[in-house]
């Protein structure tokens, strides 16, 4: 299966170092030093409100994650499309990402309809149950052909519409962790999921076609080569999930790998999605989902959200951006951080004068109009503003 894989990511990469420069910057989103370039990771199971709208437009990467807008759409597709073209009118150079899981089969997609046809769509474990993710939710057989070609195609068709610019690929940690589902699954079955996952990504670019764009959620610390060994089959990598320790590596350990990684992706071009939340990090199955605990007060919120942009300004390179979060879903307006005034995002950024310097535990880094210094053992940072 090594050798499969090797084949498949190979061949993609000599496809997308075809495209030349000026076809990356067409696809790619717009990028500028001059303050903290951002991202939107957002579902809304209503429509947008038009203030709602212009803000999105605001961003030059945003991506709609499932559920958006089926309450009045009548479905995630529909109320993606909505909210797509909605943004796109408004703001043309908008990239658009429409989201997709590789593995958990969650619903509310016009899609579902196709997907009950297939035989043995589900994996099941022994006792015929098929809510296998955290025990509420099915999952893919991705070793099923048809399966996979049900995913592929309906991936193309909601990629097809001119207001979306790609596709944001979730649910690659379940299928590439070696223990994640086996024991009620089995190691064939496993295996055999892996193998139908390579051969769909090895796909996806050509399914999509050349203008698209394709975003996973990829680089982790747990994987050899952080996931960099599975990069090649995107344009970039949404990162979450990187600040808990896993295995026999301590949290420094595990966070200073996850940030080697995403510096060397985003310094070979590849666009960087770095969103961090504003809890505490909780304990979630084999550590794979993003989960939090709340933060209270204004000082600790304060406090957190500087260590975050700290740490994504240690990793930036052009087309990095940055996204501090309290949640995704924003139906119910209680987020800190959506469609709210942050100063440090007005203040002058400018280029990096060059990458980050690290010392044990804490790293350095100089831009034309900031210094960031990160210390990740005491999980404390500080952001020095200022025109020279």
């Amino acid at each position: 299966m090594k050798l499969l894989t090797t084949i498949l990511i190979g061949t993609v990469s000599a496809c997308i170092l075809c495209l030349g420069n000026d076809a990356v910057a067409d696809r790619f989103p717009e990028f500028s030093w001059d303050t903290v370039p951002r991202y939107m990771h957002v579902r809304k199971a209503t429509a947008f409100t038009a203030e709602e709208i212009r803000y999105l437009a605001s961003f030059p990467l945003v991506t709609f994650e499932k559920t958006t807008g089926r309450k009045d759409a009548g479905s995630t597709e529909k109320g993606t499309l909505r909210a797509a073209q909605a943004v796109k009118e408004l703001n043309p150079r908008t990239k658009i990402l429409y989201y997709r899981n590789i593995l958990v089969h969650y619903t509310a997609y016009e899609a579902d309809a196709a997907l009950s046809s297939i035989r043995g769509a589900l994996l099941t474990d022994q006792n015929g149950n098929i809510r296998l993710v955290r025990n509420t939710t099915p999952a893919y057989d991705l070793s099923n052909p048809a399966v996979q070609a049900w995913w592929l195609d309906h991936a193309k068709t909601v990629c097809s519409s001119r207001y979306i610019d790609g596709l944001f690929v979730d649910g690659n940690i379940k299928v590439l962790e070696p223990v994640y589902l086996r024991k009620q699954i089995g190691n064939t079955k496993k295996a055999a999921v892996e193998r139908g996952y390579h051969g769909m990504m090895g796909k996806l670019h050509k399914t999509l076609g050349p203008d698209k764009l394709v975003l996973a959620n990829i680089i982790r610390a747990r994987f050899t080569k952080a996931g960099l060994e599975y990069l090649d089959y995107f344009d970039g990598s949404y990162i979450e999930g990187f600040e808990h320790a896993i295995g026999k590596m301590s949290r420094e350990e595990y966070m200073a790998k996850g940030i080697e990684a995403i510096q060397t992706a985003a310094r070979k071009g590849k666009i960087i999605a770095f969103t961090m939340g504003m809890g505490k990090v909780r304990d979630t199955e084999m550590g794979i989902d993003e989960a939090r605990s709340p933060v209270s007060g204004r000082a600790a919120v304060q406090q957190r959200f500087i260590y975050a942009l700290a740490t994504y300004l240690i990793c930036a390179e052009k087309y990095s951006y940055f996204l501090a979060q309290d949640g995704y879903g924003v139906d119910n307006g209680k987020s800190r951080f959506w469609m709210q005034s942050i100063p440090e995002y007005s203040r002058p950024l400018g280029a990096p004068k060059g990458p980050a310097v690290k010392s044990g535990w804490t790293y350095t880094r100089e831009f034309e109009y900031a210094r960031v210094l990160l210390d990740i053992q005491n999980q404390q940072a500080e952001i020095i503003w200022g025109k020279e």
